[in-house]
């Protein structure tokens, strides 16, 4: 793993709410706006960032953590701008931390975490948990 950040560097990641963003339970929409598990996977994404940029050959990231508090909405054809945070490394685990915006509005603000480890060590772990 390359150590290559120091706390407080940033990446950024946005994306516009569609449609296909809002949640469906039962093939049935709840409301027009953008659902708390699309914010996740964009905000995975947006502290994933760091982790293709810290992995050496043979190495992969593996999500341990997510913290979402959900301040407001976002809704249909809004853009949502999501600010990640290095904040250190802990035996292997990258933890950020995330505001997510619409303009000013802060809709979600949190952490991750994700531990590099060999690619190897990975596939042993899934082989071992599909037996």
């Amino acid at each position: 793993m390359k150590e290559i950040f120091k706390k407080g560097d940033k990446k950024y990641h946005n994306f516009q709410v569609k449609v296909k963003d809002v949640a469906h339970f039962e093939q049935q929409a709840v409301h027009d706006v953008c659902a708390t598990f699309t914010l996740a996977r964009e905000i995975e994404w947006a502290t994933r960032l760091f982790v293709l940029e810290m992995v050496e050959q043979g190495e992969e990231g593996i999500g341990t953590h997510l913290h979402i508090t959900h301040l407001s909405p976002a809704l249909l054809g809004q853009k949502v701008n999501i600010e990640a945070e290095f904040e250190g490394i802990k035996e292997r685990e990258i933890i950020c931390s995330y505001l997510a915006k619409v303009d000013q509005r802060l809709i979600a603000k949190g952490t991750t975490g994700q531990k590099i480890l060999p690619k190897e060590s990975l596939n042993k772990i899934f082989d071992k948990l599909s037996k």
